[in-house]
């Protein structure tokens, strides 16, 4: 059932969390679910409802997630080739007294997506920045790989050009090393990890939280040679046990 108003949602959170609230000239930094609506919060609920501007990574995308809970409110399109001609009309938004939120098409933004130059420049303008936490694909990756994670690197998509090289300069890295991946490439790149890092130990995530969400663990040699079990559906997210003992 698609939430409205009718449902009550909003009432439910005004009730429970009655000291909700958003202030004028901030920036909120907010999360949404990386796959199952279910997982966005009460506070970002209440701060995408409530805030005069919603700058998001596509209009489409988080269109859906305003129609599914009964949220009427201004979006702009904030993606990484407009980040530069967006800058000044959301900044002198925020300037003139107005609340934004940005947020990515899933999890948290500036992760791999777009967000970092707005937040930098509110930072150097001594515009309020808010964060309201939630789901990210790295961390669950992590937890779910079953690795030491005390410490851990984080890389992101690998260049088109280039990639053995960054591939040998992260071999030095005693850490997990977490690096996203379409289904475009995963076989490659999987196979590029074996031949520089060896057999070792891999963890990866496929459409987390999703209905076809999966996971693989094992040595990258056993998972290379068996690739045609892996669905190529969606983004997947590699953690790769590089603790160098």
């Amino acid at each position: 059932m698609e939430f409205t108003e009718d449902n009550k949602i909003f009432d439910y959170i005004g009730q429970k969390f009655p000291n909700l609230k958003i202030q004028g000239g901030c920036l909120y930094v907010v999360s949404t679910p990386i796959g199952n609506m279910g997982d966005i919060s009460f506070r970002a609920l209440f701060t995408l409802k409530n805030v005069d501007l919603i700058a998001c990574e596509d209009t489409r995308v988080t269109s859906s997630i305003m129609h599914k809970f009964g949220i009427k409110a201004k979006l702009i399109s904030y993606f990484s080739r407009v980040e530069n001609s967006k800058l000044v009309y959301i900044t002198d938004e925020l300037k003139s007294g107005k609340s934004v939120a940005i947020v990515s098409d899933s999890g948290t933004p500036c992760i791999s997506d777009p967000g970092k130059k707005l937040i930098s420049q509110c930072a150097a303008e001594g515009i309020k920045i808010i964060p309201v936490p939630g789901a990210s694909s790295v961390v669950h990756s992590l937890v779910m790989s079953g690795f030491d994670t005390e410490e851990f690197y984080f890389y992101g998509f690998l260049p088109q050009k280039g990639r053995e090289n960054v591939l040998i300069s992260l071999k030095e890295i005693n850490m997990p090393i977490v690096i996203f991946e379409s289904k475009y490439r995963i076989r490659r790149t999987l196979a590029e990890l074996l031949k520089v890092f060896g057999n070792r130990e891999v963890s990866i995530a496929r459409e987390m939280t999703k209905k076809f969400e999966g996971f693989y663990r094992g040595k990258l040699k056993e998972i290379v040679s068996n690739t045609d079990g892996i669905k190529e559906k969606g983004e997947f997210v590699i953690i790769l046990n590089n603790f160098i003992h």
